[in-house]
């Protein structure tokens, strides 16, 4: 007989502490999938380094996830910079590969959409890149729909997939 053993895994906010690990993991999923700094993806954000400090900012949340205490991913929510006031912006959705499949993301996705609407957010934009297939496939199936152009200004020039959500 064979059993599965458990899986312990841990969603929990961002803590200062959490800086460099979650910085880290972003790092390599973005070098896993060759988003390049000089492409303008997420990891050319001044900010990468420092996101307890920018999630802690209003209207903003990032939730980190442990796996056997260590962290393997993440993801958060923020208003679109430079964008109607009704809009908020997924991101910095990643994971590493050991708990991609374990629904993590689309866990996390409905916790920050949740909590965008108790901001009084109506819309959710987010961006990211063709050839990342099975996260485009889960905002699709999530209720986001590709748009044409980007919002607000977010510096991701390469992000050429852009959705929207009504919330």
């Amino acid at each position: 007989m064979t059993t599965d053993a458990p899986i312990n895994l841990k969603v929990r906010p961002i803590t200062a502490a959490d800086n460099p690990l979650i910085a880290q993991v972003i790092r390599d999923v973005s070098a896993e999938f060759g988003l390049t700094a000089d492409k303008g993806y997420t990891v050319s954000d001044p900010h990468l380094d420092r996101l307890f400090e920018l999630y802690s900012e209003a209207n903003s949340a990032y939730w980190i996830v442990e796996h056997d205490g260590v962290v393997v991913g993440g993801g958060g929510v923020a208003p679109l910079a430079c964008s109607a006031p009704d809009i908020c912006e997924l991101q910095k959705m990643y994971f590493l590969p050991q708990v991609r499949g374990l629904g993590l993301a689309r866990d996390l996705a409905l916790r920050a959409m949740e909590f965008a609407r108790q901001q009084g957010f109506q819309r959710c934009y987010l961006e990211t890149t063709g050839s990342l297939t099975r996260a485009i496939k889960l905002y699709e199936s999530l209720g986001f729909e590709l748009i044409d152009s980007a919002m607000g200004c977010t510096g991701h020039v390469d992000c050429e997939v852009r959705m929207l959500k009504v919330l």
